[in-house]
């Protein structure tokens, strides 16, 4: 059973209440207030069952009682305090029980209340309360995103603007899961950057479920996404759990969505909005826990202004788009995927690897690259490798039936000398471990000068010290 969340609003300004009362008239009547106030308010007769569905990320405040049966007061803000410590738990109390209420204080409580209970005054408590919550939850996003930010750069490798915004924007996504759409050329790394943010988001411990809209036949459609019942159609000889349902609590990548059959799209914008499915063969609806992923290759505005893909659909997936750049429009980040890519296979076919030389660096950073990273890795691989009659960059470069010579005309002498000396500078700098004085000595560079363009290029030291 998935527990839902305590968080009944997505208006952060609204305080949203969890009370604990076994008197149901007080209780009624405590929640009828509490409304008035616009506040969203859960109540519950024990604390046992208000207890099973908070965690360490809900989002309320918490008024109990003291005196209870079973689980009094004292010991369910104890307990909540095990969950969460900074989880705000306000106790009601009878004047003889002040002097257990304060030791509760003492013990985690954030505050407590005199019985009768004044309106006004428990209103102005919980406000405070929440206001107060609300700095935790802030403090705990932003320490995520710092930590995820760091740790991603693992995963998606690149010094470029384009790619730094990318991990910025994985990084906030992931934080409130909506429907999102990854517009990039091909070989760009549509999949990888799905995969980032399904494990950075609070689904990582879901499935992550990945469907190519392109290699499944039209027929097969319906039976591979929504799955069928025995008997649904011949040779459905049992059920059958398709791919949407399969990816509930976790993530459904759907990559070239623009592949998917218009009369398939109608069916699947009424699962997203419905977040729910019926099997084939099957009158019963499926709830659906999922983050809906999609990739696509093409403008799908474009596509659904020539009638190629739903208008409807597209609105429904507009809600936040990633746009991956083309390994073209961040060539500074060519030496370093090359050079990733390379002392991988290295390492995985057991071979030596010789890095390239300037003027094969040079050729890298030029060429066009119309296959992306995708391209980049498989030329990486043959170079390691030693395949044709010749290792050298410009060879196979050339076997692989582009154009050695034709750099973009908008990379002009001076991007090309500042793509040089970037990759002059982060070879020092890791050869070194960050070491400036060594960097300085061996490209023969004053300090300020060398500040100035690690400055300029976005080259930071520390991503340097203690390296290999």
């Amino acid at each position: 059973m998935i527990k839902k969340p305590l968080n009944n609003s997505d208006d952060e300004a609204q305080p949203r209440v969890v009370l604990v009362d076994d008197d149901a008239a007080i209780r009624k009547a405590t929640s009828q207030w509490l409304h008035l106030a616009g506040m969203a308010v859960r109540d519950y007769a024990n604390a046992e069952q208000a207890l099973s569905l908070l965690a360490s990320e809900s989002n309320v405040v918490v008024i109990s009682d003291i005196k209870m049966p079973g689980m009094d007061g004292l010991e369910f803000s104890r307990k909540c305090g095990e969950i969460d410590p900074d989880l705000p738990v306000i106790l009601i109390t009878a004047h003889g029980d002040i002097r257990m209420a304060v030791k509760a204080m003492r013990d985690g409580a954030y505050d407590f209340i005199e019985k009768p209970i004044e309106p006004e005054l428990l209103i102005d408590r919980i406000q405070r309360a929440w206001e107060k919550r609300q700095l935790v939850m802030e403090n705990r996003k932003l320490k995520r995103m710092v930590n995820r930010g760091a740790s991603l750069e693992n995963r998606l490798l690149g010094r470029s603007p384009g790619i730094r915004q990318l991990r910025q924007q994985i990084v906030q996504l992931a934080e409130t899961p909506v429907d999102t759409v990854i517009n990039g050329a091909t070989g760009t790394g549509k999949e990888l950057v799905a995969q980032c943010l399904h494990e950075w988001s609070r689904r990582c411990n879901g499935p992550f479920v990945a469907v190519n809209c392109g290699a499944i036949p039209e027929t097969l459609f319906e039976s591979e996404l929504f799955g069928h019942e025995k008997g649904a159609f011949t040779g459905a000889t049992g059920k059958r759990i398709g791919k949407i349902e399969h990816a509930v609590g976790g993530t459904l990548f759907l990559d070239e969505i623009e592949s998917m059959p218009i009369n398939f799209q109608i069916k699947l914008l009424r699962v997203l909005q419905e977040r729910k499915l019926e099997r084939l063969g099957s009158n019963r609806q499926v709830d659906l826990d999922i983050w809906v992923i999609a990739a696509t290759k093409v403008d799908l505005e474009q596509a659904s202004a020539r009638g190629e893909f739903r208008e409807d659909l597209y609105y429904r997936f507009n809600v936040a788009e990633l746009y991956i750049p083309t390994l073209a429009d961040r060539q500074q980040d060519i030496p370093m995927l090359f050079e990733h890519y390379a002392q991988k296979a290295a390492y995985q076919f057991d071979r030596r690897y010789n890095p390239p030389t300037d003027a094969e660096l040079e050729c890298l950073i030029s060429h066009p690259w119309p296959g992306n990273v995708r391209q980049l890795k498989n030329i990486a691989k043959r170079y390691v490798l030693g395949v044709g009659p010749s290792r050298g960059i410009h060879t196979l470069l050339g076997q692989a039936g582009e154009p050695t010579d034709s750099p973009r005309t908008a990379n002009g002498l001076a991007e090309r000398v500042q793509l040089f000396e970037t990759e002059l500078i982060t070879r020092s700098l890791k050869k070194h471990q960050g070491n400036i004085a060594e960097v300085m000595k061996e490209l023969e560079l004053p300090r300020r000068t060398l500040n100035n363009k690690m400055s300029q290029y976005g080259i930071m030291r520390k991503e340097f010290v203690g390296g290999d």
